[in-house]
């Protein structure tokens, strides 16, 4: 079955009290379970804090450099990969991440 990567940049989270926070934690953690018991759950995860760096090898030497590799106003804020029969299952599965997390997701099949 194909995979496919559900996820969302940070800005798209928006400004929001702690409180509104606090109430999306668990509709979002209900929704993982839901993909656990239907069997579809391959990871998630939200993405933050720790060491950001970035490795590159196209000049032939790899390089480790501090920071994104890019400059850029969007990060990645978080992901989960659905392992599901096709793109409507996808679907379906990202409308609940989005109206549990209360902000929008993309979705790309992964290439295996």
């Amino acid at each position: 079955m194909p995979k496919y990567l559900i996820y969302f940049n940070q800005q798209w989270v928006g400004d929001h009290t702690e409180e509104w926070f606090r109430g999306r934690g668990p509709l979002a953690r209900a929704v993982v379970e839901e993909i656990k018991a239907a069997g579809a759950f391959v990871v998630t995860g939200g993405v933050g804090g720790g060491p950001v760096f970035s490795a590159d090898a196209t000049s032939g030497t790899l390089v480790f450099t501090d920071g994104p590799f890019g400059e850029s106003k969007e990060f990645l804020g978080g992901l989960i990969v659905v392992d599901v029969a096709d793109e409507v299952a996808a679907r379906m599965w990202a409308g609940k991440v989005a109206e549990a997390c209360g902000w929008p997701q993309e979705v790309r099949r992964l290439n295996e």
